[in-house]
């Protein structure tokens, strides 16, 4: 989600998101079941243990995936809350102005999202894949209802840090997909700041 926010204050106009209509397609983007852990090399590794996030950036399309790894110094339990409590996310962030749960069920948490900024709006809305014993969240768009990105999807994996004892290793993916107009260099510049703030809001919070 965080890879579009800067976005917003260089678009001039919005896609118009409805709820009554269904996307117009079930999903453009890659998406995710069943995380592993990512390998990473020693200096990756040291740079985690000295309390830094990695950070990598794949284009793909009209769009980009990103990863960030970081260990938290907060239980796996206390992580879980923060990342799944939709409700709390503006608080975290300055440019998302409403979310709000339209349907909540054991496994699925639907959200409908709305971005604020520079008198440009962006309404979405996400189907949230929880699987608590394992440890993931995953996600999608609802592609019941029309949203103004074109594809979002994502996980979230929490585990024990095999690196920093009693800390959580928190994994975040997300693959974004914007309109086919927006110049790439743009969307390099908001992907990497993007994938940066993502990982600072879940560790302020939880530690």
């Amino acid at each position: 989600m965080q890879l579009f926010l800067f976005l917003l204050p260089m678009l001039s106009t919005a896609y118009a998101a409805d709820p009554n209509k269904a996307h117009p397609h079930q999903g453009v983007a890659q998406k995710f079941s069943a995380p592993t852990k990512t390998s990473l090399t020693d200096a990756e590794t040291a740079k985690i243990k000295s309390g830094e996030a990695i950070l990598k950036q794949v284009k793909q399309g009209n769009g980009g995936r990103g990863i960030a790894i970081m260990d938290i110094n907060a239980s796996q339990e206390k992580v879980w809350n923060v990342i799944t409590n939709y409700k709390k996310y503006p608080s975290y962030i300055p440019e998302l102005k409403t979310t709000e749960n339209y349907s909540v069920t054991a496994d699925n948490v639907y959200t409908k999202f709305i971005l604020s900024t520079m008198m440009m709006t962006v309404e979405y809305y996400v189907k949230h894949n929880l699987f608590k014993d394992e440890g993931y969240v995953t996600w999608t768009l609802d592609y019941s209802k029309e949203s103004d990105l074109d594809d979002s999807t994502g996980c979230w994996f929490l585990y024990p840090s095999p690196d920093n004892p009693g800390q959580t290793r928190v994994e975040y993916t997300i693959d974004v997909r914007i309109s086919g107009w927006v110049p790439k260099f743009v969307q390099n510049i908001l992907a990497e700041r993007g994938l940066e703030d993502a990982t600072k809001w879940v560790k302020k919070a939880s530690e």
